[in-house]
This record gives C-alpha cells, sequence and structure tokens, in this order.
C-alpha cells in the first residue's frame, strides 16, 4: 500500500484557524512522509490462509495445482489491506478468490485482459436483523485509477454507499468509512487494481462524556471518537482532526485544508463539516478531483459523536497525467469543494451512467445549474399570444378572469419544464462546453470573479488562471451568438435566460470559500410588466442541495415572514415549484399594502425544500446564504469581500411564517455569530419573549386586536348586537388568529375549520368549550361532542363515511374539511387560516345561493389571501361588504415593526436588561411597551376602517372596499416613496416632531430623541418619517386628498411641535 497519510509532529502543528488568500483560499500545510493511520497487524492471517486454500481445493472449481498460486497471489500480490483479512471469514474469501479466477477465465476467453471485471460486495443495512452480521458493508471491484466509472460496480459504489450509510449518519447511528487502492494488479496478464471500501457502524464511548473539553479546557476529539478509529489513527492525525473540529465547531460550512507530503507529490485534503450538512457528497468529490485526473490511493470519513463528519483524501496525480500539476490543480478543487459542498448533485457535472452530457468543471456546472433553475422560474412563460388574449378579455368579468387564470396556468405547466430545460442546456455536448455555458459562465465570471490581492496571494487558482486568458464577449456578441447556433426559439429562450441571469445579478456568494448554499441578489428590471405589474425592490434568489429560494421585498427598509412550502408528493412539489416564485410575489405584494402604517414596506420569503429533506436545515442554510450577502466579507480564506454592483447597506427585517415560527431565535442569533452586530436583534421577530426580547403576536392577540376593530366598526355602524350575529371561522382554537378571536368574540359561531376537522353546531357552538380549547391552543378535533346540539356535529379529517345529522353521507373527513367553508351559511366570515384562494373566481359561485343570494353579508379576511382579487369583487357586487386582508389583519405587521424598532434602538446590554423576562416574568419597561404597541394597532385599524367606510358612503357605494383599501394602501405607500426622496425630513425640527410621535413612548423616554436618532440608521429614520406622515395625512384626509391638505396638515404639525 502506498503510505497515504502524512502525520504531523506537535511542534508542526498548522493554526488551522489561519487562512489563505483570495486566490487559492487555503494554506498549504507539510506534513511527514510517515502513515496517519496504522492497520493492526492480522496475527491469524497465515492460519486463515491455510484454512482458505484447504476449501478452495474441496469445491473442485479450480484445478488442485493451480489453487496455491491463487490463494497466494490474493494474499500476497494484490496488495489488499489486513482489514478485509481480519473481517472477512474463510469461507467468504475462498468465494472471493474463486470469483476473481472466474473473471480471469472470462477476461482470457474475450482475449482481452483489461476485460476483467470483478465486484463483490457484502450490505447488511440499517435495521437489517435478519442477516446475523454487524452494520456495514464491504466493496472490492476492479476500479482504473482517476477515471469515475459510467458502468460496471465502480458507477454506483460510492452513490450507493451515499446513500445507504454516510448521508443517513447521525451522532446516535453513525458510519465510518476506509477505503484503498490495492497496490498489485489482478493478475500477472492485467493491470487492472481493485478498490476495497470498508463501511463500519460507530462505536462511540459508552456513556456519553458529560464533557467533551479536557482539563485545559480544551476539546478532547477522544471523547468524541469510535473506538476503532482510535485504535488505528496516529497521535498526529489525530491532532489534525482536532484542530479541524473546533474550527467547524464555529463555522456553518466545510472547513477545508490542505496538506503536502513531504518528499512526495501527495497533496492530502481534509474536510470537517456538520454532520447532516450536505448529502451525496463523498461519492460527488471522487468526481471532482478525477476531473483534474488525479487518484486517491486511500480515502477515510470518519464520525464524531458531536455531530462532525471529517473527510481526509490523499491524492496523487495520474502517471503520464496531461491535467495541469498537481501543485496547480489542488487550489483549485479545495475551492470548488465549497461548490460541491452546495451542490453535490449537480446534474451538469456528475459522471454517473445517468449523467450522460455533463462533465463540465465544478464552476461552470454549478452556474449552469443556477441559470437553469433562474430559466425554469423566469423564462416569460405567457408570451404574446396571452398578451393579446389579455387585452381583448375584460379581467373584471369573473368568467373572463377565470378563463386567463386557467390559460396561465397552461402556460406555465407546459411551455418551460425543468426537464426541457435541463435538455436544451445538455444538448450537444461538445457545444454546450465550448460554446454556450463557457461563454455565458465567462461572461458571469468576469463581472463577480473577485479581484485577486496580489500581496496575500500564494497562487492564483486555475479558474482565475484561465479567466486571464478568455476573451469574453460583449452583451450584444453572446445574443447574436446564442441566436446563431440555437436551432428553436424556444432552445433561444432557454438560452438567452442565462444572458438575462448574469445582466441582472448585483452580487453573489458563488466565489465566497465557505458557504453552505449559493445566494444571488437580483435587480428586478427583467421581470415582464405583463405578469408582474408592480416591480419589486429587491430579489434574492438562493439555491441549496435540498432547496431553493426567493426573498422579495418592495421597499429598501422591508419586513416579511420566511415561509416554508412543504410539498405532500412529487405532483404537489413539481406545482409548488412552478409557483413558487408567484407565490412569494403575491405574498410580498399585499405584505406591501398591509405595511403602509409601518416604515418596513412588504417583504416575503419562500423555501421550497425537497421531498424528504429538513426543513430546518434547509431554513438554516438559506439565511447563512442571504447574511453572506449582507455582512461584508473580512475573514480571508473564510469569508472574503464580494464584488458588490449595488454598494449599498441592505436591511432585511425576517419575521415567522409557516414553518418558521421556531426559528427566528436561531436566526437572530446566528447574525450574531456571523457579526451583524449593529442589527442582530431587529434581524428576526418572533423570536422568544423570554430569553431574546420577542413580542408574540399570539400571547397579546395583536393580530386579532386589527381584526376585531373591523368586526367591532361593522357592528357598530350597523348597529348590530354580536351575541346575536351568527359566524364562520375557518382557522381553529389551536392558532394564533384563531384562538384569539375565539376569546375576543361573544357571537354565535356556527362552525369553525381546521386542519383537524369540522366543527358546527347551528344554534351556536357551545362557547363554554371553544373557550377552553383556544385557552389550550388545541385543534376542534378536541371538542367534547357531548356539548354539541342535536343538529351539531364534529368531522375529523381522517373519518370515513360519516353519517351527519341531517342523513348525509361524509365519504372522506378531508375532502369535506377542504370545501367546507363554501357550505355553511351566517351572518359574518371571519377567515383567520386557510391556504391562498381558497375562495377564487373558480368556486366563489358556490358562496351563493340558487336566488342570487350570498351566504354571508360581512366578511372581514383574517388569513392572507384566503380570497382571491377577483372572489372579492364578484361578493361585494352582490353587496357583501367585505374588509380585505391587507387592511384587516396589519395588527400583526405593527406589533413586529415595533420589535425591530426596540432591536435596532437599545444596545444589547439596553436590550437584555429591558426586553428579556427576569424570573420568569417581563420587566415594567417590557410590559409598558407591549400596552404602547396595542394602543397604535388599535388606533391604526380604527383609522384605517374609517376612512374605508367614509369613502364608500362619499362614493354612494360605487367602488368596492377592495379597491378603495387598494388605492387607500397605494396612495399611502407612494406618498411614502416621495416623502422618503424629498426633503422635508432633512428639516430637523420637523424630523423630530415626527419621530418623537412615531416612536412609542416608552422607548422614547427609556433612550431619549437625541440618542435614538443617533442609532437609528438613516435609511431606516427617513421611512419611519414618511410612513407616519403618510398614513396620518391619508387617514385624516382621504384618498382624494390635495395639496393644500398636505399643506394644512404640514402647518399643523409645525404648530403642534412648537
Amino acid at each position: 500500500m502506498t503510505n497515504g497519510d502524512g502525520g504531523l509532529k506537535p511542534s508542526l502543528t498548522p493554526d488551522l484557524s489561519r487562512v489563505g488568500t483570495p486566490s487559492s483560499d487555503t494554506s498549504v500545510h507539510k506534513v511527514k512522509n510517515v502513515p496517519g493511520y496504522m492497520t493492526p497487524t492480522f496475527l491469524g492471517k497465515n492460519d486463515q490462509r491455510a484454512r482458505v486454500q484447504e476449501i478452495v481445493a474441496a469445491k473442485g472449481f479450480i484445478a488442485r495445482e493451480l489453487v496455491k498460486n491463487e490463494v497466494i497471489w490474493f494474499y500476497d500480490n494484490l496488495g489488499i489491506d489486513d482489514t478485509y483479512f481480519a473481517t472477512q471469514n474463510p469461507d467468504n474469501i475462498s468465494d472471493h478468490i474463486l470469483a476473481l479466477y472466474a473473471a480471469k477465465v472470462l477476461a482470457y476467453t474475450k482475449h482481452d485482459p483489461d476485460q476483467l471485471v470483478i465486484d463483490l460486495e457484502r450490505i447488511t443495512k440499517p435495521g437489517d436483523e435478519s442477516a446475523g452480521r454487524p452494520e456495514g458493508a464491504f466493496f472490492i471491484h476492479t476500479s482504473p485509477p482517476g477515471v469515475s466509472s459510467t458502468e460496471g460496480p465502480g458507477a454506483t459504489c460510492e452513490r450507493r454507499i451515499d446513500q445507504i450509510f454516510l448521508d443517513n449518519s447521525t451522532p446516535s447511528q453513525a458510519y465510518r468509512l476506509e477505503t484503498y487502492r490495492s497496490t498489485g494488479a489482478v493478475s500477472a496478464r492485467s493491470s487492472q487494481q481493485l478498490r476495497c471500501y470498508f463501511v463500519a457502524r460507530c462505536s462511540f464511548p459508552t456513556p456519553p462524556p458529560a464533557s467533551i473539553l479536557n482539563e485545559e479546557g480544551l476539546m478532547d476529539i477522544k471523547k468524541v471518537s469510535d473506538l476503532s478509529f482510535l485504535e488505528k489513527v496516529s497521535a498526529n492525525t489525530l491532532e489534525i482532526y482536532e484542530n479541524v473540529m473546533r474550527n467547524v465547531e464555529t463555522r456553518h460550512g466545510p472547513v477545508i485544508e490542505v496538506f503536502e507530503v513531504e518528499n512526495t507529490r501527495e497533496r492530502r485534503i481534509v474536510i470537517g463539516y456538520k454532520m447532516g450538512g450536505t448529502s451525496h457528497f463523498f461519492s460527488a468529490l471522487s468526481d471532482l478531483y478525477h476531473y483534474y485526473q488525479l487518484y486517491s490511493a486511500r480515502k477515510y470519513v470518519e464520525q464524531f459523536s458531536n455531530g462532525i463528519t471529517i473527510i481526509s483524501l490523499y491524492l496523487n496525480p495520474l502517471p503520464n497525467s496531461t491535467g495541469p500539476p498537481i501543485e496547480e490543480c489542488i487550489f483549485q478543487i479545495v475551492k470548488e469543494i465549497s461548490l460541491l459542498f452546495c451542490l453535490p448533485d449537480n446534474p451538469f457535472f456528475r459522471t454517473g451512467p445517468e449523467d450522460q452530457g455533463a462533465g463540465h468543471a465544478v464552476q461552470e456546472a454549478t452556474y449552469a445549474y443556477c441559470g437553469s433553475i433562474f430559466a425554469q422560474h423566469f423564462c416569460n412563460r405567457l408570451g404574446p399570444a396571452y398578451i393579446s388574449l389579455k387585452n381583448v378579455l375584460d379581467e373584471t368579468n369573473p368568467a373572463h378572469a377565470e378563463v386567463l387564470n386557467e390559460i396561465k396556468k397552461r402556460f406555465r405547466e407546459e411551455t418551460f419544464t425543468r426537464e426541457s430545460i435541463l435538455n436544451v442546456v445538455k444538448a450537444y455536448p461538445e457545444l454546450v462546453s465550448l460554446l454556450r455555458i463557457r461563454m455565458l459562465y465567462v461572461h458571469f465570471a468576469m463581472t463577480h470573479y473577485p479581484t485577486m490581492d496580489e500581496s496575500m496571494s500564494m497562487m492564483p487558482t486555475l479558474s482565475y488562471q484561465r479567466l486571464r486568458t478568455e476573451v469574453p464577449l460583449s452583451d450584444e456578441e453572446l445574443f447574436v451568438k446564442i441566436k446563431k447556433t440555437t436551432q428553436s426559439k424556444h432552445d433561444a429562450q432557454v438560452m438567452e435566460s442565462f444572458l438575462i441571469f448574469n445582466k441582472h445579478v448585483l452580487k453573489t456568494n458563488f466565489y465566497q470559500p465557505t458557504k453552505v448554499a449559493l445566494s444571488f441578489r437580483l435587480a428586478p428590471d427583467f421581470l415582464p410588466d405583463i405578469e408582474y405589474p408592480k416591480k419589486p425592490f429587491g430579489i434574492f434568489f438562493v439555491i441549496g442541495s435540498e432547496f431553493r429560494g426567493f426573498h422579495i421585498r418592495f421597499k429598501d427598509v422591508a419586513r416579511g415572514g420566511i415561509r416554508i412550502v412543504m410539498s405532500k408528493g412529487r405532483e404537489m412539489y413539481s406545482i409548488n415549484q412552478r409557483m413558487l416564485f408567484d407565490e412569494n410575489y403575491a405574498l410580498a405584494s399585499t405584505q406591501s399594502l398591509k405595511n403602509k402604517d409601518i416604515p418596513e414596506g412588504g417583504s416575503k420569503g419562500t423555501i421550497l425544500p425537497s421531498l424528504g429533506a429538513s426543513p430546518r436545515l434547509c431554513f438554516e442554510k438559506y439565511v447563512d446564504a442571504m447574511i453572506d450577502l449582507l455582512i461584508p466579507g473580512t475573514t480571508p480564506g473564510i469569508k472574503n469581500p464580494i464584488v458588490d454592483l449595488y454598494a449599498k447597506p441592505e436591511l432585511l427585517f425576517f419575521g415567522p411564517d409557516e414553518g418558521t415560527a421556531e426559528m427566528m431565535d436561531w436566526a437572530a442569533l446566528h447574525a450574531r455569530t456571523r457579526g451583524a452586530t449593529t442589527w442582530w436583534k431587529s434581524f428576526t421577530t418572533g423570536k422568544s419573549a423570554s430569553k431574546l426580547g420577542g413580542v408574540p403576536h399570539d400571547v397579546y392577540g395583536m393580530t386579532s386586536l386589527s381584526v376585531r376593530q373591523y368586526v367591532l366598526g361593522i357592528y357598530k355602524h350597523l348597529g348590530l348586537r354580536e351575541k346575536d350575529v351568527t359566524k364562520l371561522q375557518t382557522g381553529g382554537p389551536d392558532g394564533d388568529l384563531g384562538s384569539n378571536e375565539i376569546l375576543l368574540s361573544s357571537d354565535k359561531t356556527i362552525a369553525v375549520i381546521d386542519g383537524s376537522g369540522v366543527l358546527a353546531d347551528p344554534l351556536g357552538i357551545n362557547r363554554v368549550e371553544l373557550v377552553r380549547l383556544a385557552k389550550l391552543r388545541v385543534p376542534v378535533s378536541h371538542f367534547d361532542t357531548s356539548k354539541l346540539g342535536k343538529d351539531g356535529y364534529l368531522v375529523k379529517v381522517e373519518d370515513q363515511d360519516v353519517k351527519l345529522p341531517s342523513g348525509e353521507i361524509v365519504a372522506d373527513g378531508t375532502d369535506f374539511r377542504n370545501s367546507a367553508h363554501l357550505r355553511f351559511k351566517a351572518d359574518i366570515f371571519v377567515p383567520c387560516g386557510g391556504r391562498p384562494e381558497a375562495v377564487n373566481i373558480s368556486n366563489v359561485g358556490a358562496l351563493v345561493d340558487h336566488e342570487g343570494k350570498p351566504h354571508f353579508k360581512y366578511i372581514v379576511e383574517g388569513a392572507n389571501l384566503f380570497f382571491s382579487q377577483q372572489a372579492r369583487l364578484f361578493l361585494e357586487k352582490r353587496k357583501v361588504v367585505l374588509y380585505k386582508d391587507s387592511s384587516a389583519n396589519k395588527g400583526g405587521v405593527t406589533c413586529s415593526s415595533l420589535d425591530v424598532l426596540a432591536g435596532l434602538s437599545l444596545d444589547d446590554t439596553a436590550f437584555f436588561d429591558l426586553m428579556t423576562f427576569k424570573d420568569g416574568k417581563p420587566t415594567e419597561f417590557y410590559n409598558n411597551y407591549v400596552k404602547d404597541i396595542q394602543q397604535k394597532i388599535t388606533e391604526n385599524a380604527a383609522a384605517e376602517f374609517n376612512c374605508i367606510h367614509k369613502e364608500h358612503a362619499r362614493l354612494k357605494g360605487s367602488k368596492p372596499r377592495t379597491i378603495i383599501s387598494d388605492e387607500l394602501s397605494l396612495t399611502i405607500t407612494e406618498l411614502q416613496d416621495k416623502l422618503e426622496q424629498s426633503d422635508l425630513f432633512d428639516d430637523v425640527p420637523s424630523r423630530r416632531g415626527v419621530l418623537s410621535k412615531a416612536i412609542p413612548q416608552t422607548l422614547l423616554k427609556k433612550v431619549g430623541l437625541d440618542e435614538l436618532m443617533h442609532r437609528l440608521p438613516e435609511q431606516y429614520q427617513r421611512a419611519l418619517f414618511a410612513s407616519w406622515v403618510a398614513s396620518h395625512f391619508i387617514y385624516k384626509y382621504g384618498v382624494v386628498a390635495s395639496n393644500v391638505d398636505f399643506y394644512h396638515f404640514i402647518r399643523d404639525l409645525s404648530v403642534q411641535q412648537k
């Protein structure tokens, strides 16, 4: 065997926190040419050999006079490690010798020694108790060095190891791997070598250590190591791993180190990362170094019980290699490992049997993959035919709107599918690699490849050297080249989308040395007006191995929730994938209307995990990749400066949404760890109240306060007694809005629909029992049915063939639940939960009976996007009093905005002192601040309700409240934009007067206006000033306010200030 693993003397131990250069991104550490792993000598080898020889001879397959030579060749000439002989019994070994002999005979009959193929394996999968063997596996197969096989056993072996063992490793069930290449040939007539893999279940110290620190307070790797690993590893290698492990624990991405073995050309790469941080990574690494004509003598994957994985590769150049010298390409490999960590399953790079047309360098392949995903979302899927039809049809006509909606969906499903885009990019491999992708990648890299600092560089990477020799094409030249070389309009449009992608990337972490996902800040100009009439301010596009995601904001200073879009099955994933950006756009757009009272504009983030992916892992990678673009890189070799064409600081504020409510604490603390010293406290809202000073919406009923203002406003203006009003509610007592709606109301609720089922009673559901569920925050499935009237019922989603009191048979509980909101009639409908567009133009007709009478007189849309816009207008045309979501449920965003303000206003010491709980109880400051927030929510909701009511009355009902609400929001936000850019803010007395009203008094008294104006970022102060002036002016004077009205408003403010 080659002596691979270089050892380290303690005096030569490298400082692994030391980093490399913008070019090579890592330092090279020299190590002694001594083994780093010691394979224990198998003392029973000779006795085993004799027994094996007897068994082989007894089977009679090999001529008796040849048996001894075959056994000797297998034991002595192949160069198989003693690990194999120590772990196999004589019967297995004899079978393997016979298989090798049979393969030789077959190759002889083909008159080609290189046709000799060995394929031996034994797998005991996790949980396979019937095998009677410990979990693990071994594989032995013929393997040419430096080549990723596309057929035969070597084509799938490492991928199967990843899939069965390594990808699924956890601290409680982990698997280590060691693999090596035999030093001898399989026969005297063939130069083929064997590759051996050994996978074993880790055995960690038991019981687990109380601490992994030693007496000096430093990490002791031995306390978290596999026992068999400790038997084999040298002290020097253990020290290397320990240093790598320390760095992994302080980073969110991979730690990559390079070691030069003295007096050889061998290079050793050590990669450490958090267990489960990537998948299919081990097999992808082989494709990477094979691309540069290197081969591995040995490879190890070590797992540790503290959740860390370390991979070691021993790399050598192929004899007579035509590739770049290992001394140069090793830097490129290190650089590309970080990309491979993000996207190990890239179809443009992998070289397995199913990956025809692959074979680009990792950077080009990663670019191709990102560009193809961009094309999936942003190729203009509607085209001129749709535009012509849209111009003919009347979108205010529900029938026309439904036709347009269906055509739009059909176009998006059929025009540019993932498969069609991949086929275009992969078509004609020689054309793709030499012309399309290579040229487009160079066009991208010439802009975003970081400038090399020659004073710090050790050796430029191959990618840098290649770029220096390229002659990039201009936009126009690339456009012409694409037109000339593509064979259809469809192909041209796909390739042109790459050029559009290049032109609109303002900054990216693509070339960051360490990252966990790829992120791109996009200028939004490429969005077609026909589909996206309102241009966002900014778009972030994030791609990871397990997910893709977006973040869209409509103002510079913006806030909104981060939503995880889960998929039940492949078909739903395909639908979610097509609609991801559109759903994100719609949510952010609605948020911008709702955020009219606050300084933050509307934004939203969406994350689409792949099937089976961990939502938590996807969220963490998404956040970390976003932070890469928000914080300047200042740690060479880990987080380098990036090319920033936007060149301005950006403020993003995240909030909880579907699937992320429990992750806000982590995101804020991670931002702090990453160095966001000034804004980590405000980076997320929805943080835990006791530990991180968050203000929970559900505990204090923040969203419900604004919804209730609309409900109470209706009752007040129409003279209704709440206890006489019947109500339908979606969103149950287990939710934030649903539970508080129950607790705050005193109406006659006739039905509640939530995720668990449908609860109904025409005489009114027992309120005492409803309140009990709301206080417990449990769904309607927990309702005590003995408290239902004779015509009441509870149908759970899991129920089948249930008979209702009316005699109706419910065949399936889930189907019944999904459409139940269309069957009930009540005075008022308050949606407090449900999927977007649960009522749309296709089904809204079900809310009107055969006489044309609507099921509801009043609707207050508490849940986001519960109704489509066409459905709202359809109902209002039939005299339903409807207040839409962007007006009714804005209480939560007001609370979150003031949560952000507290984080920006207080330094760390004051924040923890004033906003976090003491002895499990909120501070006096916290309680007073919460009361300030509740007061502002109530005031803003009442002001908007009255403004909409007055405008509707002024127009004598000729304009729907839905349209008035939209116009009100647009008028306020447009005025905000103008005010932010105006010189009114520069008038210090006016600014002080407005800020003193906009900032809650509790915060103002504690910090002081002067200090607040010093601490708050200027763009935030401008937004706060503009939002308060715009909203209060429009609420007072209405959407038809004149310039004279604005003069009077400002004059009155000045008088009040004096």
